[in-house]
């Protein structure tokens, strides 16, 4: 997983043909950013690579990471379960919503104040001056994990109890190192939807 940058170079080659693979299974134009997401996860282990060839610090490739990890996830994930939903589900309403103001926050703060990495052993850990932390990650994990559990689709609710699942393993083994783990994780994880854009043809 994230444990060196080959590691996190040969994970996101293979996640993103994972993606490739799921994109071209596509038959539903609402499908797509679901399926897409492996794409997304795989090249988001493939910047991490760069942030550990860079030795950490405040460069280019950290300010990537943060913005896929933080923003951009907490409005793709919510965004895509509601597009795929059939028929259309007021319920998913919610965790967009959450993705949303969260997503906001995160983007102000990622454009107003520097993030760093810093390599902490075999993981990476990320530090951004982030105000109320704790209501900005609830927020986070009602968007991107909520988002699957209120799924009416029953592969992507499991997708939900694996990030979920996995959220909570990683903060409890990896609390200063959470963000990058639980990425990793979800990477892995989403070999689930590759099944689930096939069961959908």
């Amino acid at each position: 997983m994230c444990w060196s940058a080959t590691a996190d170079l040969w994970a996101g080659l293979g996640i993103g043909a994972v993606g490739l693979a799921s994109i071209a299974s596509v038959r539903r134009a609402g499908d797509l950013p679901l399926a897409a997401l492996p794409l997304l996860l795989g090249a988001h282990q493939v910047v991490e690579a760069a942030v550990w060839r860079s030795g950490g610090g405040a460069g280019p490739a950290t300010l990537a990471w943060a913005v896929i990890a933080l923003p951009l996830l907490a409005v793709w994930v919510p965004a895509g379960v509601l597009a795929a939903a059939r028929p259309a589900d007021r319920r998913l309403l919610v965790p967009l919503a959450a993705g949303l103001a969260t997503a906001t926050v995160l983007a102000y703060r990622l454009a107003t104040r520097p993030v760093t990495a810093e390599i902490r052993g075999h993981t990476l850990g990320y530090v951004v001056d982030l105000p109320y932390a704790a209501p900005l990650l609830v927020g986070y994990l009602l968007a991107t994990v909520g988002a699957l559990l209120l799924a009416r689709d029953r592969i992507l609710r499991l997708l939900g109890l694996l990030t979920g699942a996995g959220a909570v393993v990683c903060a409890l083994l990896w609390r200063t190192e959470f963000v990058s783990t639980w990425c990793a994780l979800a990477a892995v994880v989403s070999l689930v939807l590759l099944a689930w854009i096939r069961s959908r043809a």
